[in-house]
């Protein structure tokens, strides 16, 4: 079966409820406390093989590409003052893999940056993912979907437990074998009545290059925007499609106030320079 390298990653949105701060700064370039939201999306991936990856962006989200990129004229300023453990880091986020840019064109919705990419991607399988989102898992989520792909051959999705359906999409069907589930039914953000399961659907998808078809001519749906969730069911009249339940996982959402604060607080307690100090911050707080 092929080799999966290449990934896309959705960055287009235009981070609404993170207003006014994402009015200059791209809500996938929120700091986690010394790192970028999206590049721990690009490290889960990178741990699971993948080795290009094309992030589908919009409008004011050059600082993405900035990001990733070579600055010579700070690592220059770095060699000279020494600092070599802030120089390997700003070296291995240059380096981390290949990337291309693509500027988000035609609707508005989750499902239009991955059919930007299509040419890119051209008749290979593929990891989807969003960059305001991620996963810590042992071994990484995206690994856990390509192993599951390349046993089914089919589209994978991820999925973990939830305690709220509403703010997700939930999934429902047959357990084929332990976590692997194939999907009958994929409703996006459903009332706690029309969820099928508490399974939610976390983020990274391994599809098949008809997801392409399936998203052409694709009528837009809820608040009048292309769902990628409404070509994963055209999909899935064709043929199958699974979900790999991630083990050993915690869900990272930094798309909403709370989440992002919770994510935060969450890294800056088993931070290396600052974790222990943090804590005993928060101790002292005594709420």
């Amino acid at each position: 079966m092929q080799k999966i390298t290449k990934a896309v990653i959705a960055a287009a949105g235009f981070g609404t409820r993170f207003l006014p701060q994402t009015k200059a700064m791209p809500k996938e370039m929120l700091p986690i406390v010394d790192k970028p939201v999206i590049q721990y999306v690009v490290e889960e991936l990178v741990e699971s093989g993948i080795k290009d990856i094309v992030i589908v962006t919009g409008w004011h989200k050059r600082s993405i590409e900035d990001h990733f990129d070579y600055p010579y004229e700070l690592i220059t300023l770095l060699e000279e003052q020494k600092k070599a453990k802030l120089l390997e880091e700003v070296k291995r986020s240059a380096s981390l893999a290949n990337f291309v840019y693509i500027r988000q064109k035609g609707p508005y919705g989750n499902g239009t940056p991955f059919y930007c990419a299509r040419q890119v991607i051209d008749n290979e399988p593929f990891v989807a993912m969003f960059g305001d989102e991620f996963i810590t898992a042992n071994p990484p989520r995206v690994k856990q979907c390509i192993d599951t792909f390349r046993k089914y051959g089919d589209p994978v999705l991820s999925a973990v437990r939830v305690k709220d359906v509403t703010k997700v999409g939930v999934i429902g069907g047959t357990e084929v074998e332990k976590n692997i589930w194939q999907i009958k039914k994929y409703i996006e953000k459903p009332t706690r009545e029309e969820a099928p399961s508490n399974l939610g659907v976390v983020g990274c998808y391994v599809l098949t290059p008809d997801i392409f078809s399936a998203l052409e001519g694709l009528e837009p749906g809820k608040g009048n925007e292309i769902w990628l969730v409404d070509a994963i069911n055209k999909l899935m009249k064709k043929r199958p499609v699974y979900a790999c339940e991630v083990q050993n996982a915690h869900y990272y959402d930094t798309g909403n106030k709370l989440d992002y604060m919770k994510t935060v607080v969450a890294h800056a307690m088993k931070h290396p320079e600052i974790g222990s100090d943090f804590k005993k911050y928060l101790k002292g707080l005594r709420i």
